[in-house]
C-alpha cells in the first residue's frame, strides 16, 4: 500500500526527508524546503529591499539550488532584491571549464545577470600551473584563498551590497570539525555566522542563506525539480583535508542522525575566555584586503609562486611576511636561504 504525504494527506510520498524523518510528496516537500529557507533569511535579516546581491554560482547543486530557491522566494514575498550570478574561473581543465558551461545556461534559465572573473586574469595564475608548482598536497590552500579574494573582487565590481554562499548545513559542520581538530580558536569563533558584517574597506558583507539546509536534502530538493545543476567533484580535491572531516562527519550522522545539527549549534554557543588573545583584523598594506598580518595570505602566496617559492605562505613560513613586506627585492643570499627552506 502506498504511503500517503503526512502533510497534505492526499499525494502519494515520494521521500522521506532526512533531516525530519516526514513522508512527504514533492509539491509538500518543495514548500518545506522552501519556506525553511525563507524563514531562515527573515529571522536572520540577511537582505533588505532594493539590495543588489550576487550569488556566488559554480554550477553545483547549492549555488544551482541557491540561486532558484532565492528568485522563487524573492517574487514570492516581494524581497525587493536585484540578483545578480557570480563565478570564479579557478582554471582546472576538465572541471570547472564544464561547470561553467552550467552556470552560464543556469543564466539564461533564471534570465539572471551573469559575471565571470578568473584567477590568471585577477593573479596571472591558473589552478593548473599552480598545481603544477605545488603538486596535490597544499593546492587546496592557494585555491581556497584565492577564490575567496576573487570573489570579493567580482563583487566590487558588480557593486554588489551582499554576496550570498551556497555553503549547507553539512559544510558548516565539516567547518567547525576542521577548526576544532586544527585548535583554530579564531576561526571556530565566526565559522558558524550566517553572515559576515563588513570590516575594512571594501569588504562586502557575506550570507549563507543555506546555513540549516542538508546536503542531502538539497540534492533532492535538485533531483525532483530537475534542475541543470554538474556534479563532477574538483580534480584536485581528493587529498583536500576538508574530505576527512567529511568522511567522519556522515560516520557519526551514520550512528546519531542530529549529528550535523548538534556540531552546528555546538558552534554556535562556543563561548572563549576573556584573556585568550584573538587575531586583530586590518588590511593588506599591499592590496588593501581583509587581513590580520602586514600582508595578507593571499599576495604572499602570490609571491612564493612568482618567486618560484611556493611554500612560502604555507605552515611557518608565515614568519617571513615582514621581510617580504620590508623589502621590494630579496639579496641572492636571502632567496637562496628562502629556496633551501622551502621544502
Amino acid at each position: 500500500m502506498p504511503v500517503l504525504c503526512s502533510h497534505c494527506e492526499e499525494r502519494r510520498a515520494v521521500l522521506k526527508r532526512p533531516k525530519t524523518g516526514h513522508s512527504l510528496c514533492k509539491e509538500c516537500f518543495f514548500w518545506a524546503f522552501e519556506e525553511e529557507v525563507h524563514r531562515t533569511v527573515v529571522s536572520a535579516r540577511l537582505f533588505s529591499p532594493g539590495e543588489t546581491v550576487g550569488i556566488g554560482a559554480s554550477g553545483g547543486k547549492d549555488s544551482t539550488v541557491l540561486a532558484h530557491v532565492l528568485k522563487v522566494l524573492n517574487e514570492r514575498y516581494g524581497y525587493g532584491l536585484k540578483l545578480l550570478l557570480l563565478s570564479v574561473d579557478e582554471g582546472i581543465t576538465g572541471y570547472r571549464d564544464d561547470s561553467l558551461e552550467t552556470v552560464k545556461r543556469n543564466q539564461r534559465q533564471y534570465e539572471l545577470p551573469l559575471k565571470i572573473v578568473s584567477y590568471e586574469e585577477l593573479y596571472g595564475w591558473t589552478m593548473d600551473a599552480i598545481v603544477k608548482q605545488v603538486g596535490l598536497k597544499n593546492n587546496c590552500t592557494f585555491c581556497g584563498v584565492f577564490r575567496r579574494q576573487a570573489l570579493d573582487r567580482g563583487a566590487m565590481m558588480l557593486k554588489v551590497d551582499k554576496i550570498c554562499t551556497g555553503h549547507n548545513a553539512d559544510d558548516v559542520a565539516e567547518t567547525v570539525l576542521m577548526n576544532v581538530l586544527r585548535g583554530d580558536i579564531a576561526r571556530l569563533r565566526r565559522c558558524t555566522a550566517i553572515s559576515t558584517s563588513s570590516e575594512g574597506e571594501g569588504m562586502i558583507p557575506r550570507c549563507k542563506p543555506l546555513k540549516y539546509a542538508y546536503e542531502k536534502e538539497i540534492v533532492l530538493y535538485a533531483y525532483f525539480k530537475k534542475l541543470d545543476y554538474f556534479s563532477t567533484e574538483c580534480v584536485y580535491s581528493p587529498n583536500a583535508y576538508r574530505g576527512h572531516a567529511r568522511a567522519f562527519l556522515k560516520d557519526l550522522e551514520a550512528v546519531r542522525p542530529s549529528a550535523i545539527m548538534d556540531v552546528i549549534h555546538s558552534g554556535e554557543n562556543l563561548s572563549v575566555r576573556e584573556d585568550v588573545r584573538m587575531p586583530v583584523q586590518g588590511t593588506c598594506s599591499r592590496c588593501g584586503y581583509i587581513s590580520s598580518q602586514g600582508l595578507c595570505k593571499s599576495c604572499v602566496l602570490l609571491e612564493g609562486l612568482n618567486r618560484g617559492l611556493p611554500r612560502l605562505g604555507i605552515g611557518k613560513h608565515h614568519r617571513l611576511h615582514g621581510k617580504i613586506l620590508a623589502q621590494a627585492s630579496l639579496s641572492q643570499e636571502e632567496e637562496r636561504k628562502l629556496r633551501a627552506a622551502d621544502f
